[in-house]
């Protein structure tokens, strides 16, 4: 075996365990998290918000409830129609059994740019608004989503470098891998 492949395969699988430890260390972290106060506000959606801001409850991370938010504030309209539209955009769009009753595979997940034209289509005709208008927010959305969380990545990185817990290079490969799709933390 040539020695960058395993520079490389050192490198992935010290990517990997560190994904996996912090993966860990947040899951124990929240283990000790409070439970929320009592000034926390339920959204439409059945999760929670807390002063900061922050909500939970989503498979994935997702929230709903923001995200009814920012559309309607980018597009314009009524946060209740919205999230009554995106509401009924996932109803109808739930994974569903196959004729013969098998479920859908487990870790298969529709096509994500297929899934995102129908909603865009879908919260368009509902709002009243252009496809292209919602499309827009969607992706202004996402984006912004995404830039969060990658500099939240970097925070956690930072800190654990400053800390001691990895090295610079340690956390200059895990950022790499996030970026490249090998290991999630950093975006869709």
């Amino acid at each position: 075996m040539s020695r960058t492949k395993r520079i490389t395969l050192g490198l992935t699988a010290g990517a990997l365990a560190l994904g996996a430890g912090l993966g860990v260390t947040g899951m124990a972290s929240a283990a000790e998290t409070p439970t929320p106060s009592a000034t926390a506000s339920a959204s439409t959606d059945g999760s929670t918000a807390t002063e900061g801001g922050k909500r939970g409850g989503h498979k994935g991370g997702g929230d709903r409830g923001q995200l009814a938010a920012d559309l309607a504030t980018k597009l314009g309209v009524e946060e209740a129609k919205v999230t009554e539209a995106i509401q009924a955009f996932r109803e109808a769009n739930k994974p569903t059994e196959a004729a013969d009753g098998t479920k859908p595979a487990e870790g298969t997940k529709p096509d994500r740019s297929a899934m995102d034209a129908e909603m865009a289509k879908s919260l368009a005709e509902a709002l009243g608004v252009e496809e292209s208008k919602v499309t827009a927010a969607l992706e202004e959305i996402r984006a912004a989503s995404q830039a969060e969380r990658a500099a939240a990545l970097k925070t956690r990185l930072d800190t654990a470098v400053t800390d001691g817990k990895l090295t610079q290079a340690e956390a200059d490969a895990v950022t790499k891998a996030v970026e490249a799709g090998v290991i999630g933390g950093g975006g869709r």
